[in-house]
């Protein structure tokens, strides 16, 4: 992807937060709710934006549907803040990026927490009562 693409994609993200965080007024968006990333095409005239939504499916649904339905509002309020030729339509995609890294962390902890439990031992440490002195040199 091209470096202004890249930009204005970490722009869009970080206005569409402060937008989220400020100025939507929804019940459905009470939980935490962040924009991970956004995706905007080669032409800057479609836009996917990845939210992570902290709560059950059903919470991840209702604030799925609510930021859906600002996304209008938010596409208007980008055309004020950002000075781009075109704003960008606006998709919104749930990102369980998130979660999974939080369920693999948990596996790798409970892997080592069985290992650990499970009588496999460390090497043995050095004994210093085997190791011989260094010999001495005469100078």
């Amino acid at each position: 992807m091209s470096r202004r693409v890249d930009r204005v994609n970490e722009l869009l993200r970080l206005e569409i937060s402060q937008l989220l965080a400020r100025q939507v007024k929804d019940p459905r968006l009470s939980g935490v709710i962040t924009i991970t990333e956004v995706r905007a095409a080669p032409d800057l005239r479609t836009a996917l934006v990845l939210v992570s939504v902290m709560g059950d499916d059903e919470e991840k649904k209702n604030a799925l549907a609510g930021i859906q339905s600002a996304a209008k509002f938010m596409r208007r309020e980008l055309r004020d803040r950002v000075s781009l030729r075109y704003v960008p339509f606006l998709s919104f995609t749930l990102d369980d990026s998130l979660e999974n890294s939080d369920r693999l962390m948990g596996m790798l902890n409970q892997i080592h927490i069985d290992q650990s439990g499970s009588g496999a031992e460390d090497p043995p440490a050095a004994d210093d009562s085997q190791v011989s002195p260094a010999p001495a040199t005469n100078n």
